[in-house]
């Protein structure tokens, strides 16, 4: 995803996912440049394979150790969060999502008008907004407080998040996905695809 700040490139930010036999792991590493300063930040969440619930989540530069981290286990009953020197527990009585697991979870909402979802810093609730086209994809629009984020969910099949936008300190930064335009009809096959899929 390409990163703008008012119209200006911004950094890049790369998504890999990668199933393994009981959890699915997402690497998020941000690269911030051209109007903003040179920072490097990654995420890594661990995550249920169905829920998309978290399991695990670290968040850091990449080089040193992760300068915060949760762990959810489900045997012990405990959340566990660290952040530098500074540890703490407390019961872990419903299932969270992280920032990454989160945004993953939107893509299976398939367009429902109010969801919540529990973090580890409270419950944030998410609306749905009026759809956009961007670059002829159709998308799901999704509001989400506190925080004031907006992210754009493709309607058809893969449903990619297609744009994500994040209020920071230096304004409003912007993701997009790079796509080619969806060419006339497109829309409409993956429709009848994603039909054929689901049956």
């Amino acid at each position: 995803m390409t990163l703008s700040l008012g119209g200006r490139f911004a950094g890049e930010q790369t998504w890999q996912l990668h199933h393994e036999r009981s959890a699915l792991t997402a690497r998020v590493q941000t690269d911030f440049a051209g109007v903003l300063p040179e920072i490097r930040r990654v995420q890594h969440s661990r995550m249920h394979p169905r829920s998309l619930a978290s399991l695990a989540y670290t968040e850091g530069d990449g080089r040193n150790r992760p300068s915060f981290e949760t762990n959810f286990d489900r045997r012990s009953g405990l959340m566990t969060l660290r952040q530098g020197r500074d540890e703490a527990s407390q019961p872990l009585t419903t299932e969270h999502h992280d920032p990454v697991s989160l945004i993953l979870w939107l893509r299976t909402l398939q367009g429902q008008e109010r969801a919540t979802a529990h973090l580890t810093g409270g419950r944030a609730l998410i609306q749905r907004l009026p759809d956009l086209d961007i670059d002829g994809h159709p998308c799901y629009t999704y509001f989400l407080r506190p925080g004031n984020a907006y992210v754009y969910v493709e309607q058809n099949h893969p449903h990619r998040v297609m744009r994500l936008i994040q209020p920071t300190d230096f304004g409003p930064i912007e993701a997009n996905v790079g796509l080619p335009r969806a060419r006339p009809g497109a829309n409409e096959k993956g429709r009848r695809r994603s039909r054929r899929e689901e049956r």
